[in-house]
């Protein structure tokens, strides 16, 4: 179960990253231009908040299963002070959960929005925000704190 999981997480964290950057784009797009916020723009703003928790789910399934955190949790007062270990401990599951927290506030606030300009624009920002927690907490291959492969085999 933990290789299933570990696959569709592999292929859903980038879905995640595309749908925020496709929305944003949208959003930017519809609010410059004064478009009409259509039926194809709620379904894309929904869809991606959709995508997130989907992600969200599977990610903290794999977090309770991660060496990483579990050694992190036993000896905490030890691990905080490894950089990854306190990463994948702590760092990266409360900025994904803060993403996904704003990412969902921004979709509902959207959606509630009555001018067109006024969803497109609250979309831009709560989405935008979502997109930089996200970058923040991925462990680059560059970062000084963790670092993994952009994909990783199998």
């Amino acid at each position: 179960m933990f290789q299933t999981l570990t696959f569709f997480h592999s292929i859903v964290r980038w879905l995640v990253l595309i749908s925020l950057l496709w929305s944003i784009f949208l959003a930017y797009r519809g609010m410059a231009s004064n478009l009409v916020f259509s039926k194809r723009d709620n379904a894309i703003r929904h869809w991606t908040a959709t995508i997130g928790h989907i992600q969200l789910l599977i990610g903290i399934l794999l977090f309770t299963q991660s060496p990483h955190v579990q050694y992190f949790w036993k000896y905490a007062s030890v691990a905080v002070h490894n950089p990854e270990s306190l990463f994948f401990g702590l760092i990266h599951i409360v900025l994904m959960l803060a993403a996904i927290v704003v990412l969902t506030i921004g979709s509902a606030l959207s959606k509630r929005r009555l001018s067109d300009r006024e969803k497109f624009k609250t979309m831009l920002i709560w989405f935008a925000i979502a997109l930089l927690l996200i970058l923040i907490a991925i462990p680059w291959p560059f970062s000084p704190l963790a670092q993994r492969p952009y994909f990783r085999p199998f």
